[in-house]
């Protein structure tokens, strides 16, 4: 009997949701994002493994979509659909496990005693799949690090595997990990790869044969010898139980026509800051801190923040911080695009109770 961890990763989510419904289009590229209407602007919030072919994915606004993917069928988002999914594949996984974090509503990590992990690894994908309807990936591992790192090359694009699970440990760490790039690490970026080779450091093996605190004094006391632990597949975090809570609730606009009057801004600041509110509300939420977020014309996006003086989740006082977030912008450009987020603080029972 051992003890892993599983990372749990529903492939292709917001897609796979879609094609529930429209079994027709299985095989087909489909994208899903704003309205299903790639003539309006708007971003893609899921693709399928046939439109990723033609270079779209999450992110990718749907005019340019539809130009790289001129065959692509186009879906409205539909968040309640997502939501309900994600809350059947969480309680699919708990049939499973006492021990459940979520991560996200299409990715979890389950804490499991078993005596054959990969026996185990595909039954849990054969129950999933029986309550949900959806495919997942399953990372095996000693740690979550290792774990989420394994789901990846589990993918049916990753092209290490045919079943749906990859074991990743201690053991095969170096084997499969040391020859690739440090982006290949969760939460290295191109711009600290980078930085890395202007130290002669490529690889993951040549990052973790480094020593931590040498790397400390370019990277800093902290962030250095966290990088030298994330190559050696190091993460002391452990899997825990507790229901997922986001720490950001936030809304936004893609503008059809670029702005340039801030009292439209203003506006939409307001109704944002109103939704924002309604959704604290639901969840007994307060927050701490208003973010609000531009890009403009030339697709550069910028954020200010502003500290609440009281957690509030009252819609006019998020506003007011929305506003006064917003006049920290230079705003010499037209803005495509406007959102607003609040950061969270805590829930009005713990508030409560601290005082």
């Amino acid at each position: 009997m051992e003890q892993v961890v599983l990372h749990v990763d529903l492939d292709q989510f917001i897609v796979a949701v879609e094609l529930l419904r429209r079994p027709e289009l299985r095989g087909e590229p489909v994208l899903v994002g704003g309205t299903g209407d790639p003539t309006r602007r708007g971003v893609v919030a899921g693709a399928s493994y046939e439109a990723r072919e033609s270079g779209v994915h999450s992110g990718t606004p749907l005019r340019t979509a539809a130009k790289r993917c001129p065959r692509a069928v186009f879906l409205p988002l539909d968040k309640d659909a997502y939501l309900a999914a994600s809350a059947t594949f969480v309680s699919a996984l708990r049939d499973r496990s006492e021990v459940v974090e979520e991560a996200g509503w299409d990715e979890a990590y389950l804490l499991l005693d078993t005596d054959d992990a990969t026996r185990s690894a595909t039954e849990l994908r054969v129950h999933v799949h029986a309550r949900t309807g959806l495919a997942c990936s399953v990372g095996i591992g000693d740690n979550k690090l290792r774990a989420k790192t394994a789901s990846g090359f589990a993918k049916p694009t990753a092209g290490f595997t045919d079943t749906g699970i990859f074991r990743l440990d201690r053991r095969n760490w170096p084997h499969i990990m040391n020859e690739r790039p440090p982006e290949a690490l969760r939460g290295v970026g191109r711009r600290t790869a980078t930085r890395l080779a202007e130290h002669d450091l490529h690889t993951v093996g040549d990052l973790a044969a480094t020593d931590r605190f040498a790397l400390a004094e370019h990277f800093g006391p902290r962030t250095g010898p966290w990088l030298v632990a994330l190559a050696r597949g190091y993460d002391p975090t452990p899997v825990q139980p507790e229901p997922y809570r986001p720490r950001s609730y936030g809304r936004e606009i893609t503008f059809q026509t670029d702005v340039t009057d801030p009292e439209p801004l203003r506006t939409e600041l307001t109704r944002l800051a109103h939704l924002i509110a309604e959704d604290l509300a639901a969840h007994d939420l307060l927050a701490g801190r208003v973010v609000v977020k531009l890009r403009n014309s030339h697709f550069r996006t910028h954020s200010h923040g502003v500290r609440l003086t009281t957690p509030t989740r009252e819609p006019t006082a998020l506003a007011a911080a929305s506003h006064k977030a917003l006049t920290a912008f230079a705003l010499t450009r037209p803005v495509r695009l406007i959102g607003t987020r609040a950061e969270l603080l805590t829930s009005t029972n713990t508030e409560t109770e601290g005082r």
